[in-house]
């Protein structure tokens, strides 16, 4: 996909209020279309299983919202806020500390994710010329555009220290809404999103959190039993399957389909409160 120059008139309009613009931005993809909110995600390299499965429940629960993930490209966090986008149908936007040609796309065990924001309609984005090779002294200012395009900075985990205290601490100095995940006490990678939600950042347990920081209003939701009007083919052909309680086993014999974008659907109903498993069968709500 081609790799061209961001006209300045294009550039996300929160991203013009930063010090230290960058002289240029390089695009690959499309930005989304006006009126969408972007959330940028940030969070450790070294993701635990609880920070993944929050990330993914909190942006899985944002489908079918005009919102855009950014994020770094990076291991972890990044890869694991990306990859939820793009299984909700989300834009999500990846700003990598590399330039954007193939060749030099970092990290390189993350090429194939690029690819797959590109196929999605997302975007790809860096200050650096394209055949730019990253250096570590450059990611600092890689996340000021993270924070800069954002409307909200979600912080997933980050230990006493990491980089992502940085980029959390960017978010204060850029007036930008900074989102907490809480963790259990005593946990290390807890450090940061405590210490922040200690200094007044929200405390972010549900995507409906998230929704009320962007000032977007959710759903309403749909009369018990009705069949709701926005559903994908997928979550339409479970919802019908619902209409009496069956197991997950049940569903996933019953819908044609692939076990991974059936359990999406499934996941993706619960957080909607439209289904709900209950002594091992799930239900409509």
């Amino acid at each position: 996909m081609e790799i061209r120059e961001l006209e300045h008139a294009e550039w996300p309009k929160q991203l013009l209020e930063i010090p230290q613009l960058p002289k240029k931005l390089w695009i690959r993809g499309a930005l989304p279309p006006d009126g969408t909110s972007y959330l940028t995600v940030v969070g450790s390299r070294a993701m635990t299983r609880y920070g993944q499965e929050a990330c993914e429940k909190l942006i899985m629960g944002l489908a079918g919202y005009p919102i855009s993930i950014v994020s770094g490209l990076a291991l972890g966090a990044d890869a694991c806020a990306h990859r939820a986008a793009l299984a909700s149908g989300l834009h999500t936007v990846a700003i990598p500390g590399s330039g954007l040609d193939d060749a030099v796309i970092s990290p390189r065990t993350n090429f194939n994710l690029a690819k797959d924001i590109l196929a999605s309609g997302g975007a790809l984005i860096s200050e650096q010329e394209p055949m730019h090779k990253p250096w570590l002294k450059e990611f600092p200012s890689r996340n000021r555009i993270m924070v800069g395009m954002a409307d909200a900075v979600l912080v997933i985990e980050a230990g006493n220290k990491s980089g992502t205290l940085i980029t959390a601490r960017l978010a204060s100095e850029y007036n930008r809404d900074l989102l907490c995940i809480p963790h259990r006490i005593g946990d290390p990678h807890a450090f940061g999103p405590h210490l922040f939600i200690r200094l007044g950042a929200a405390l972010v347990s549900e995507p409906l959190h998230i929704l009320e920081v962007l000032g977007i209003p959710p759903r309403e939701v749909s009369e018990r039993g009705a069949t709701p009007s926005d559903l994908e083919e997928v979550e339409l052909v479970i919802w019908n399957m619902l209409e009496e309680p069956k197991t997950r086993d049940e569903i996933l014999r019953g819908a044609a389909g692939a076990a991974g974008e059936l359990l999406t659907a499934l996941v993706a109903l619960e957080l909607r409160g439209l289904a709900k498993e209950e002594f091992g069968s799930w239900h409509r709500t």
